[in-house]
């Protein structure tokens, strides 16, 4: 009896959940492998499963005959400005969303959430009239303004749930002790926001360092990010697998370390600012 009920979990549990983490980490085990491996014994004997064989070449020649510490600079004063910029537009919007019911708020909600249905492309074209009229081309400020465009939605629909399940109540009594509206919600609302807000961060955040397409049209050689820059290192003619493999590695390093840092806040804020709304 015992035999047959491990049977049947190792059936219907185990082996289907290891398979599942097999397909998560199999690609990223992949990589660092190849990262890991010669360019040289790539092309000749394939991927080294043997630490004999691995070497840091690819990650020295990255490191020291590119620019990527730099793109990686870039990336990071892009990412956090449109956290900066996404946090605030998207508390206020959360906090007047949630604490006041005037015409027209559910439809702006509605298409709040519609925006994250249409494809990025569609807003290319638009932008990169607007930002080359503007003079802001190939600038942080571009495409921390594009990023934005895509982070603030979602973020604004997530915050909106959260703030709305802190009591209007508190508010109130802010307000009778002689807090303005704006001294409430500095005060009483965002501290009580706050781990709402950080997950909001962070979804920002993951979602700008990532992004590929806004990078490559409205970057240029001033500002290239990580992403573009890993996709320039392959060739014409040929492509370096290993030192392709050593920039994805280095370059997903600060989203994972930041993700593993602070996973359970995240978890946590996102399910909290799904329950009401």
């Amino acid at each position: 009896m015992r035999r047959d009920g491990f049977l049947k979990r190792l059936a219907t549990t185990h082996i289907p959940v290891a398979l599942v983490v097999l397909l998560a980490i199999g690609p990223f085990a992949w990589m660092i492998l190849t990262s890991l491996t010669p360019s040289d014994a790539i092309v000749a004997r394939g991927v080294s499963f043997s630490p004999a064989g691995w070497a840091p070449d690819n990650y020295v020649r990255l490191l020291a005959h590119t620019d990527f510490l730099g793109n990686m600079g870039h990336s990071l004063i892009v990412a956090l400005g449109t956290v900066a910029l996404g946090l605030v537009v998207s508390v206020t919007a959360a906090y007047a969303f949630s604490r006041f019911r005037f015409f027209g708020r559910r439809v702006l909600m509605l298409q709040f959430l519609l925006v994250n249905m249409f494809p990025v492309v569609l807003l290319i074209l638009p932008l990169f009239t607007l930002m080359r009229r503007l003079g802001l081309l190939d600038t942080h400020l571009a495409l921390i303004i594009a990023n934005a465009t895509v982070a603030i939605p979602f973020a604004v629909w997530m915050l909106t749930s959260y703030v709305g399940a802190i009591p209007k109540s508190l508010d109130e009594a802010a307000m009778i002790d002689g807090c303005s509206r704006l001294s409430a919600l500095r005060r009483v609302v965002l501290p009580l926001a706050l781990p709402g807000i950080i997950s909001t961060g962070i979804y920002i955040f993951i979602t700008s360092w990532n992004e590929y397409l806004y990078a490559l049209t409205l970057g240029g050689r001033h500002v290239r990010t990580v992403t573009v820059a890993i996709q320039t290192l392959i060739g014409e003619y040929q492509i370096e697998w290993g030192l392709l493999a050593a920039g994805g590695v280095v370059g997903a390093l600060p989203v994972t370390i930041l993700f593993l840092l602070v996973q359970r806040r995240l978890v946590g804020g996102l399910t909290q600012g799904a329950v009401k709304g």
